[in-house]
């Protein structure tokens, strides 16, 4: 049984009352939401009330799921919206967090320059790196900022963002191709990449 069948039978038993069997998804994706939701919002007390407030909604509109899509795309969808409102009430936009992971950059053509972190320069350009790609990713639209980060960071396909973020699947690869171009940009000085090479 996969995933998604483990994941609808939860639902199904918490759609009939059992407790237990939403607090087992809550579990499962509690982690996962924070995790995504941390790209958003940058307060990890926020982090927290955002992610809570999710899943109440969640718990609350259960009864509306269908199984149309994935029990976790859904939730995404709504801890995202719940992200948004949350920034929108307090007159912010969604900022991407501050530090950077060397692994992340092991899928660039170059993260082969950042395996072995072990000399300071290696250490410094790694950190010059990571602001860079994070001063990028903090300069991109919305949009398009939300639709890289669940395909780079969350590993979501282009379905499921599509649906999560209610838009053609076209618009889905449109926004990551450009966003992927925005960071690009602002990287090739760092690597001296030619510029009809993204990474």
């Amino acid at each position: 049984m996969g995933e998604r069948e483990v994941d609808q039978q939860l639902v199904v038993r918490a759609q009939q009352g059992d407790q237990r069997a939403f607090g087992l998804l809550v579990s499962k994706y509690q982690r996962k939401l924070m995790r995504l939701l941390s790209r958003l919002i940058r307060d990890p007390a926020e982090v927290e009330d955002v992610a809570q407030e999710a899943f109440l909604k969640a718990y609350r509109a259960l009864g509306s799921f269908r199984g149309e899509s994935a029990f976790y795309t859904w939730l995404y969808r709504i801890g995202i919206n719940a992200a948004k409102n949350h920034l929108a009430s307090q007159g912010r936009r969604a900022p991407t967090r501050t530090e950077f992971d060397p692994e992340e950059a092991e899928s660039f053509d170059d993260g082969v320059l950042l395996r072995d972190i072990n000399t300071p320069e290696r250490m410094l350009f790694s950190k010059e790196i990571g602001e860079t790609v994070n001063a990028a990713m903090e300069a991109l639209p919305e949009e398009l900022r939300a639709a890289i980060t669940l395909r780079e960071i969350e590993g979501m396909s282009y379905e499921d963002i599509s649906k999560m973020m209610d838009c053609p699947i076209g618009t889905v690869r449109s926004r990551i191709f450009r966003a992927r171009e925005a960071v690009a940009e602002k990287l090739r000085p760092l690597l001296e990449t030619a510029p009809d090479k993204r990474w």
